[in-house]
């Protein structure tokens, strides 16, 4: 079982899957597991200005969650719990700075106590420890399960954050450029709640499609140091986040006077298209036989996906298309980093984090007594 909360806060991602060997996963069940309003508007207090108690709190009540969201796939599949063998958590992050220190809130210990099943967590600290961003993590994944047997690919994922993982070939990491591009859809959810706090998100990227994205405001957002590191680098919402949002709203009703609401979600969508393409211009190799596959909750917006599509130099598809439901695919590759530590092999890329070297990822925390 795989578990994942990205950096959109929508909720956790639950994937059963079965792995018959290194280069071989195959998904049973997935169930998604929308946060609670209350626990949502927690997990943005303490990002934002949370105290000791309010983390040590969080962490208690996100490892409930993450339980019954595991129950509720283990209950459509029809499986006992002793048939599964682990469950991998990724857990919710709220704080990462890069090669210093990152932070997974959702209690292990809950989650073996609930469940009655051994838990894999904390599979950033690790890499952080070694020198690495700690992430993407994806990448072992991508170049293990996703890439082509012969021929390039490009995994793109636009989750709260964008990132990348470009695979010369499956199975072999020599190669392999990977990391975040920034922004995926978090400052575009919350641009769209700044102009209408009715919205969660912008419901089929119909006020993006609406507006006219402002030029000069994404070429001067796209000026910032971090927009030019070289890879491996990562981000999350402590520089793209509410604070960033407010700012981008401001700047593009100074550039444009008359500016509607919805030219302000357009020009957030566009900031998140244009510094993909940029990313993928800049570092992925040239490949004539290459293509794109895209996931993450950026696909599921018809409005960004066909900008992204008309603006790739390589033939795209969805990831649903190639393997399975790509809102998926994170929970799964967390399974599959969970039977790596389990088995204990390596699952971090060291070309992908900046890590100072392979490393076995992640913490156990043994079954607890099978209780709900």
């Amino acid at each position: 079982m795989g578990l994942m909360s990205g950096t959109s806060l929508d909720g956790v991602d639950a994937a059963l899957v079965a792995i018959a060997d290194p280069h071989a996963v195959e998904l049973l069940a997935f169930h998604q597991h929308p946060f609670a309003p209350d626990d949502r508007a927690a997990m943005l207090r303490v990002i934002t200005e949370g105290n000791v108690r309010d983390i040590a709190l969080l962490h208690a009540i996100l490892g409930e969650v993450f339980g019954r969201a595991a129950h509720a796939v283990i209950e459509q599949h029809g499986v006992s719990r002793s048939d599964v063998s682990f469950v991998a958590c990724h857990g919710q992050t709220v704080w990462h700075e890069p090669g210093r220190a990152t932070l997974q809130l959702g209690n292990p210990a809950v989650i073996a106590e609930l469940l009655g099943i051994r838990v894999v967590s904390d599979f950033r600290s690790r890499d952080v420890a070694a020198g690495g961003q700690g992430a993407p993590l994806v990448p072992v994944a991508d170049v293990m399960l996703f890439g082509r047997s012969e021929g390039g690919r490009v995994l793109l994922n636009v989750g709260g954050m964008a990132n990348f993982t470009w695979v010369p070939q499956r199975g072999a990491s020599r190669g392999v450029v990977a990391c975040d591009t920034g922004p995926g859809v978090a400052v575009i959810d919350a641009v769209t709640r700044l102009v209408d706090p009715t919205a969660r998100f912008d419901e089929d990227g119909v006020r993006a499609r609406r507006g006219t994205a402002v030029k000069e405001v994404i070429d001067e957002l796209l000026t910032h140091p971090w927009f030019r590191q070289p890879p491996p680098k990562s981000t999350g919402r402590e520089l793209f986040g509410e604070v960033y949002a407010r700012e981008l709203v401001a700047a593009v009703r100074d550039a444009k006077p008359r500016a509607t609401d919805d030219d302000c979600v357009a020009t957030a969508t566009q900031l998140t298209v244009e510094s993909i393409v940029r990313h993928l211009v800049e570092w992925v190799p040239a490949d004539r036989g290459a293509d794109l596959v895209i996931s993450g909750g950026g696909a599921r917006n018809p409005t960004l996906l066909a900008a992204l599509q008309s603006r790739s130099a390589l033939p795209a598809r969805l990831f649903d298309d190639v393997f399975f439901d790509g809102d998926a695919k994170e929970a799964v590759a967390f399974a599959y980093l969970g039977w790596l530590t389990l088995h204990g092999r390596t699952g971090n890329v060291p070309a992908a984090t900046g890590a100072s070297g392979p490393r076995v990822l992640g913490t156990i925390t043994p079954a607890g007594p099978n209780e709900t």
